[in-house]
């Protein structure tokens, strides 16, 4: 059943966007229920809620990728049915998705050029793209075929496809988590220019700061409900919590570090690219103690992947010393080689890396864990799925049981899983990617606090992340890569977010001098007030 719109005041421009009573149904739960939502003519407006809250498919319904059971839509005051994406588009609605939707074997300006109607050449789009990405500071070459992009990259050839269509409302799920702070408030500048424009933002991040410094509008839900609107600029992080999960995420208890032996030891690591738009690895050096987190900060295609690569064993073009694992040469090892030597994974890429979308968890279990598969290679069913359910119940992910497919839990729930499946092997070394890209403040809460516990247990861990708060909340040690190239390491109390935004466009080198020229300077002085 439709609802009536709500007037707008006598002369006052209509909304931009207005939802009445939306309600989706599934056959296991209500993604939305009786959902309401108003976005004016140059509003950002936020759109809060943990992992399964209901956020995609509301994004969905409104760019038709989804049919509501009930409710009404309407756009600049006209009631709508979206019926497809291009319809959407049509009206100017653009958006970017969290998990992308681009064809591997084609260029980065072929993905783009397909999204836009054929009035324009493949060269001028080409041309288009590369002004976008240098105007929003996003860095990407057009020539690119996209399987040769790291995931950080592909989310930003999504952000210019949606920029280039000159949206009436554009929608962004998480658009900052591949930026450096510097590029997120050039980003800031940008958005707050479109919505002067008249141009109505649809924001959907879980980073709290952010949507407090931005968004003039918010809608919160909670288990398919909307459970507040208000101005978010007037709440603090822990009021948004509250609505967004009914309580204050548990703060993080940090101890200092008591550092043990080496655990995995990286020296003179210099790979050439695996393909002609990957990146040289160059001398790159640091090591990781049992006992404490070490970060490596950067903006997403400096590197990150093929160091990934390189240490988790599916490169393994490396001399064998230049990574040691527990003392053993590991250069040339496989990964199973060096799961045997302690050395667990956490990829970046959930589907199709870290889980297989169409297996269960269960049987998901048995890509990187053997503890229920008999010496004679038989798998012990019973024992597998009493192994998954244990993990879905210290991890608290929202999943359908054991036999649930991987494709079908947000992407939050199955980074849960994933990471409890790693860190339930009691690991020596954990190395994990972008261990809370696009998940909810609860749920990053406790992957976060479960690094810090195996920390505290011992365990040496590595962290990957272009997410600076994060590295700044669970880690004793920072590098910063760029350009293949990996930073000296500085302790947490040193790193500031200027500092480390500076060194992610490879500008430490200076830095560095200036540091140990003061440095010695205060030990000079020192020296010579004790004589």
């Amino acid at each position: 059943m439709s609802s009536p719109p709500i007037p707008s005041a006598p002369g006052a421009a209509p909304p931009r966007l207005q939802l009445a009573g939306i309600t989706k149904r599934y056959p296991a739960v209500v993604a939305n229920s009786g959902v309401s939502l108003t976005v004016q003519p140059g509003e950002i407006h936020a759109v809060l809620g943990e992992n399964g809250a209901g956020k995609s498919t509301l994004m969905k319904i409104i760019y038709g990728s989804v049919k509501p059971d009930e409710g009404s839509v309407h756009f600049n005051g006209q009631a709508v049915q979206v019926r497809n994406p291009q319809e959407a588009r049509a009206l100017g609605i653009a958006m970017v998705f969290q998990h992308f939707s681009l064809f591997d074997t084609l260029t980065v300006a072929e993905n783009v050029w397909l999204g836009l109607d054929k009035s324009q050449t493949l060269a001028e789009v080409t041309s288009r793209i590369t002004a976008k990405a240098a105007e929003y500071g996003l860095d990407i070459d057009p020539l690119r075929p996209v399987h040769t992009l790291s995931v950080g990259e592909m989310q930003r050839v999504e952000i210019i496809r949606a920029l280039l269509t000159n949206p009436k409302l554009l929608i962004l799920d998480e658009p900052t988590s591949v930026l450096t702070p510097q590029a997120v408030e050039k980003l800031f500048v940008v958005l707050r220019k479109l919505a002067s424009e008249g141009c109505s933002i649809l924001y959907i991040s879980h980073k709290l700061h952010e949507i407090r410094a931005l968004c003039t509008g918010c809608t919160v839900l909670r288990g398919g409900k909307v459970t507040g609107v208000c101005n978010p600029a007037e709440e603090t992080n822990a009021s948004l919590s509250r609505l967004m999960i009914g309580a204050e995420p548990p703060a993080l208890e940090h101890r200092p570090a008591q550092a043990g032996a080496t655990v995995l030891r990286v020296q003179n690591l210099s790979l050439p690219r695996a393909d002609q738009f990957g990146v040289d690895l160059i001398d790159v050096e640091f090591e990781v103690k049992a006992g404490e987190v070490v970060g490596i900060a950067g903006v997403s295609g400096n590197g990150q992947k093929e160091l990934l690569y390189a240490l988790s064993g599916e490169d393994q073009r490396a001399d064998a010393a230049s990574v040691q694992v527990a003392g053993q040469n590991a250069g040339r090892m496989g990964p199973a080689q060096r799961r045997a030597l302690g050395l667990h994974f956490v990829p970046e890429e959930r589907l199709g890396r870290g889980a297989v979308p169409t297996m269960g968890l269960a049987h998901n279990l048995l890509l990187t864990r053997t503890d229920s598969v008999s010496g004679s290679g038989w798998i012990k069913v019973g024992a597998l799925q009493k192994h998954a359910e244990d993990i879905i119940r210290r991890f608290n992910v929202k999943a359908g049981g054991p036999h649930a497919a991987a494709k079908s839990l947000s992407g939050g729930n199955l980074q849960k899983f994933i990471v409890g499946r790693e860190i339930d092997a009691n690991p020596q070394l954990l190395i994990v990617s972008q261990p809370t890209w696009g998940v909810d403040v609860g749920a990053a809460a406790q992957i976060r606090g479960s690094i810090l516990a195996l920390r505290d247990a011992g365990c040496a861990v590595l962290v990957v992340s272009e997410e600076l708060d994060e590295l700044f909340e669970i880690c004793d040690r920072l590098h910063v890569v760029a350009k293949g190239h990996l930073s000296p390491s500085v302790p947490r109390a040193e790193a500031t977010v200027e500092r480390i935004g500076e060194w992610m466009s490879g500008l430490w080198h200076a830095d560095v001098q200036a540091h140990l020229a003061q440095s010695a300077q205060q030990a000079t002085e020192k020296g010579a007030q004790h004589v």
